[in-house]
């Protein structure tokens, strides 16, 4: 089953198929982390060590034994007021304004299959070969019971935590913190890894030494942010790609979020993952509870290629849900950067001529449809069609697309609203407003009140209406601005609403989800902003940045590809110079980086010439070619964006007998040496045909020296080789 309990031990342990995690109920019924790694034969208790710490505090049920010190044990779920001066996992405050609790072991139970929670995602198990222990803690003064969640996907090295923080008492308790995933390492040294950006350069890369101090990082945004993404990687110190122990942590969850690491003052490491602290004081009367989302955990020995792998695998297997798990995305067309909202049914209907002359799949009709939207400051919230605007019904548009094999996809903001809207001058007090204050703009709109069911319910109304209406089969869910003015007119407490909102937003997502169970959903927020698992149960893929230039997308995907499978990453083409930042790039590099996600086109084709339509069909039949190997191929980084001269990745089939490599040149010179990719992942001592050329590589040679490349003059060159394994 992959969990068992030793009665005599009273030790856990939790197996996938390369590591262990061991957990022990000590003497004194505090739940004790023993061990995380390498699989594991035989106990790990021997591991903890207890002798007097002069200023660390013992419990009052330790008695005379001041050797033991819950600021210096690695704990499970660490709590405030026990003595443990590091980040807590848990913050209660009793009725009385006093904050801390006691968690002590009370019961636990291991079932067959993987846990689900309540209106949150988390990741599922269809084949049932999971199981799942819940360790039930608890404060006896308090009336507070804690239910710990670990769930274990053998095949991907995966364990999963969550907490389900309850009331059993008669008093009220109020929640301060509530992280869900705590991992204590009582030796070792090393680097903390994080991806921290902006909007339109999201998830850079940053690794840190860890020494004697505490590094957070986090959102308070009311989303996971384009500023730091819920994924962070704790790697000994020597580790690469292909060697070395590292552990990642990667959160199920949309909204604001806290990863905290700290090397203590015996030089442990504590590293944690939950609930943002800012904006939550979450009320808990008798009988109700709190769930903590959930953490997806893995340790990989073979380096951040291996724990990568464990992450995509596990999001591709047992987060993306639906028929679109499974499906080659189609190639689409959106209008954005082609007209953005300067369009009208003409228009529109000559952008579907061209993208099936091209051999596309969708159109998408972007932002400046509804209402009477003819920019950004106006009609969120009205989700009706501006007929007038299209020269008559959506219904037409759509079928005028259909009819010519084509798929029509539409964009929402659903979670927004405009001040100058129908929606907002009937119900002001659906947005988040401060009472007697003016509402802080964003991109000139505010949010809308999903902690409210019957704000959640009146969109939904509209937006369902919409694609039920006209037969849709792709929505961009899109997400503009953060969430400053915290108030909801109708919570007894602020505390709850940010917590609430994401409720609210899973609500509405998992009911399109059960009303339009073929529909494509394609998650945004200004594109990366809210980039996280929780998301990908709901919306099978994401756009990864609003920058679509390809350069700087080799970064973004660069770090992207550290939790998430390409198959995720919304990557399209678009003209050059880039908008967003003025750079050139050629169409084959441009198209090269795309197709290293779910491949698409932000451009007008007819201001193209006939010689760069002809390229296009190329492009789109390879990338139609290569489609399958990209979504269940495993991904190789073979070099870093940020520091090597030449930027290269790779595909290739879970059989070695294919495989897809890609490199673009980042610096040029006068007279340069010869630059060479080292491939990776083919058959040992096995021969490998190039599809262009038709020359044959001996494997050993391309991954030992590498593949040397042609010099061009002239900024970002770009190469690739579709190999196939041969006999010769």
């Amino acid at each position: 089953m992959g969990i068992t309990f030793d009665e005599k031990s009273r030790r856990f342990a939790l197996e996938t198929e390369n590591t262990s995690y061991q957990i022990m109920v000590d003497k004194h019924n505090r739940l004790i982390h023993l061990y995380y790694g390498p699989k594991l034969h035989g106990a790990a208790d021997y591991l903890i060590t207890c002798q007097d710490r002069g200023f660390s505090a013992n419990p009052y049920d330790a008695g005379e034994d001041r050797t033991y010190s819950l600021d210096a044990l690695p704990q499970e779920y660490p709590t405030t007021g026990t003595g443990d001066f590091r980040s807590p996992a848990l913050t209660v405050v009793d009725e009385q304004g006093v904050m801390g609790c006691d968690l002590t072991y009370q019961k636990h139970k291991i079932v067959a299959g993987k846990y689900a929670l309540k209106g949150l995602p988390a990741a599922y198990d269809k084949e049932n070969t999971s199981a799942t222990l819940v360790i039930t803690l608890e404060d006896q003064v308090l009336g507070l019971e804690v239910d710990l969640y670990y769930g274990v996907l053998e095949k991907t090295d995966v364990v999963t935590r969550a907490a389900v923080i309850r009331n059993a008492g008669e008093g009220c308790l109020r929640v301060e913190k509530a992280l869900s995933a705590n991992l204590d390492f009582v030796s070792g040294e090393y680097d903390l890894i994080t991806f921290h950006g902006r909007h339109g350069m999201e998830r850079n890369t940053d690794r840190q030494r860890m020494i004697n101090r505490e590094i957070r990082v986090g959102s308070r945004r009311g989303a996971s942010s384009h500023q730091y993404n819920p994924l962070a990687v704790l790697a000994e110190r020597d580790t690469t790609e292909m060697a070395g122990g590292c552990w990642g942590m990667q959160f199920v969850y949309s909204g604001g979020f806290v990863c905290s690491t700290e090397k203590d003052q015996y030089d442990q490491v504590r590293f944690q993952m939950g609930l943002a602290e800012y904006g939550l004081s979450y009320p808990l009367e008798k009988g109700e509870e709190l769930i903590a989302p959930e953490v997806i955990m893995s340790y990989s020995n073979s380096g951040l290629r291996q724990l990568s792998w464990n992450f995509a695998d596990t999001i591709k297997e047992h987060v993306i849900r639906g028929p679109w798990q499974t499906k080659i995305r189609p190639v689409l067309l959106n209008s954005w950067e082609a007209f953005y909202m300067d369009f009208d049914g003409e228009k529109l209907r000559g952008l579907a001529d061209e993208a099936k002359d091209l051999g596309m799949d969708m159109l998408v009709l972007d932002d400046g449809w509804f209402g009477h939207r003819e920019d950004d400051s106006t009609s969120l919230g009205d989700w009706f069609v501006w007929e007038e605007k299209l020269g008559g019904s959506l219904r037409d548009l759509v079928d005028y697309v259909h009819e010519k094999d084509l798929l029509f996809g539409l964009w929402f903001e659903p979670e927004m609203v405009s001040e100058d809207s129908l929606l907002y001058r009937k119900h002001p007090d659906y947005a988040l407003q401060i009472p007697g204050k003016k509402p802080v703009r964003g991109r000139y709109q505010l949010v809308l009140d999903f902690s409210r069911q019957e704000v959640v319910d009146a969109i939904y109304e509209q937006v369902s209406k919409v694609i039920e209406e006209n037969d849709i089969d792709y929505v961009k869910w899109d997400y503009n601005r953060s969430i400053i003015d915290v108030y909801s007119a109708e919570s007894a407490c602020q505390g709850k609403v940010l917590y609430d909102y994401i409720l609210g937003l899973y609500q509405f997502l998992e009911r399109l989800h059960d009303q339009f169970p073929n529909l494509l959903v394609e998650g945004c927020s200004g594109g990366g902003g809210r980039f996280d698992a929780g998301m990908l149960y709901y919306t099978p893929q994401i756009w990864c940045s609003d920058n679509t230039d390809a350069i700087d997308r080799l970064k973004i995907q660069y770090g992207t590809s550290f939790g998430y499978p390409a198959m995720s990453m919304g990557a399209h083409v678009s003209v050059s110079p880039n908008e967003q930042c003025g750079r050139e790039v050629s169409l084959q590099t441009r198209s090269l980086v795309a197709m290293a996600g779910t491949y698409g086109y932000e451009l007008d084709p007819g201001k193209m010439t006939e010689e760069e339509k002809a390229q296009v069909r190329g492009e789109i039949t390879r990338q139609k070619q290569l489609a399958p190997l990209v979504m269940d191929g495993r991904y190789y980084r073979l070099s870093d964006p940020f520091t090597a001269p030449v930027t290269a990745w790779g595909f290739v089939s879970r059989d070695a007998g294919e495989a897809f490599f890609a490199a673009v040149v980042m610096e040029v010179s006068c007279n340069m040496p010869t630059r060479y990719v080292r491939f990776a992942g083919l058959e040992p001592h096995r021969f490998y045909r190039n599809e262009s050329d038709g020359k044959v590589y001996a494997s050993d040679a391309l991954m030992a020296v590498g593949m040397p490349l042609p010099f061009k003059t002239g900024e970002y060159q770009s190469y690739s080789w579709h190999l196939e394994l041969c006999g010769e």
